[in-house]
């Protein structure tokens, strides 16, 4: 048990980069609002003199462990350690894999960070984050109609880094700010392959994540027009009229995170695609 109730300790083990932990632990973590995990990641444990530092600093802080690793040895010697001392231990991917193999009927092939080779889904993802950073807010609309997605929004919709996650996803995505008395760039109003997505937020979800961009920036926050409550509602309303009159689809993201705006528009996309298969 922690020894306090606000937080306990909680050891992230891998052989490779330690995202699958990290993923998996934060998700189930979010469920328990009244302690904090203090995470502890050990990424490219590969060899038992790496373990022997992951295990004296887990014997220093108990807690729970959580580890992707392949090599049996290391497996055993940390789960022989957990035992010694009385913390939980639990294999992340062993359990499907033993799901896998039974249903293939054949054993895997051991390879570490296997998911992480330079293939051709790889450098798909590298092209996808060239394009997005090099198209990042309005920048190169020239080459708008090579891109998968094209994201549109007023100010503070989370154009850039939802491009940057689905660019990590291998989508190629553009993004364009829509700003009420500049026109939107011509090339905008004719594109026929990407999916264009106008993203919505509530007036005043925009007006404290702007409020909170100021001061961060050390700036003052007064009564402009970029935190006036009349003028961002009609910033809110010249996007959803654009959206309106070229047929964009239209996501409001006012309570949705960056990972479910991104899930959200690849939903998007896959029935765009399911729709125009030939295309």
């Amino acid at each position: 048990m922690p020894t306090d109730g606000s937080y306990f300790h909680l050891h992230l083990v891998s052989d490779s980069t330690g995202e699958t932990l990290i993923t998996v632990s934060r998700a189930v973590s979010a469920q328990y609002a009244n302690v904090t995990p203090v995470e502890h990641v050990y990424p490219l444990v590969r060899s038992q003199k790496q373990l022997d530092r992951v295990l004296a600093e887990i014997e220093e802080a108990p807690g729970i462990v959580l580890f992707t690793l392949l090599e049996q040895e290391l497996v055993e010697r940390l789960e022989q350690k957990c035992q010694d001392i009385n913390i939980p231990s639990l294999s992340i991917i062993g359990p499907v894999m033993q799901l896998f193999q039974a249903y293939l009927g054949s054993s895997t092939t051991g390879r570490v960070g296997a998911q992480h080779t330079l293939n051709a889904e790889y450098f798909k993802r590298i092209d996808a984050l060239n394009y997005s950073m090099m198209h990042d807010d309005g920048q190169h609309v020239e080459g708008l109609e090579e891109a998968d997605v094209v994201l549109v929004g007023v100010s503070r919709t989370s154009k850039t880094p939802t491009s940057i996650y689905l660019a990590n996803r291998g989508i190629r995505t553009a993004n364009v700010p829509l700003v009420p008395g500049i026109p939107i760039p011509h090339q905008l109003e004719t594109l026929t392959k990407p999916l264009v997505v106008s993203l919505h937020a509530s007036p005043e979800r925009l007006i404290q994540v702007r409020q909170n961009r100021l001061l961060s920036l050390g700036a003052p926050v007064g009564n402009d027009d970029y935190t006036d409550r009349q003028s961002v509602s009609d910033e809110v309303s010249y996007a959803r009229r654009l959206s309106a009159k070229y047929g964009w689809a239209l996501l409001e993201v006012t309570r949705r995170s960056i990972e479910e705006t991104a899930a959200a528009v690849m939903k998007l996309l896959a029935d765009r695609q399911r729709q125009r298969p030939f295309e």
